[in-house]
């Protein structure tokens, strides 16, 4: 998030919003934001139902959702797509 961060300006400056999907309920994420002056959008899914749109995978053995990066377009079109292992 720290990177996300430190470049924000340099996405908008392309025309691009960051918006962080996760599996935390909307308290959580509201508290996260605040805590560390976060400037793009995050987006609490606890039941997931954004995340598997975008095939984030579940890894039972590592005790959750895999982190992932997507890329989408203005036409919704997925353009770019990173698994996380870890």
């Amino acid at each position: 998030m720290a990177q996300l961060r430190q470049n924000y300006n340099e996405f908008l400056a392309q025309d691009t919003e960051v918006i962080v999907v996760g599996p935390e309920n909307a308290n959580a994420f509201a508290n996260y934001w605040q805590d560390n002056d976060l400037p793009f959008v995050g987006l609490p899914d606890p039941n997931h139902s954004v995340l598997k749109l975008y095939g984030q995978e579940v890894k039972i053995f590592k005790f959750g959702r895999q982190p992932a990066q997507v890329s989408i377009d203005k036409q919704g079109q997925v353009r770019f797509v990173h698994y996380g292992h870890d």
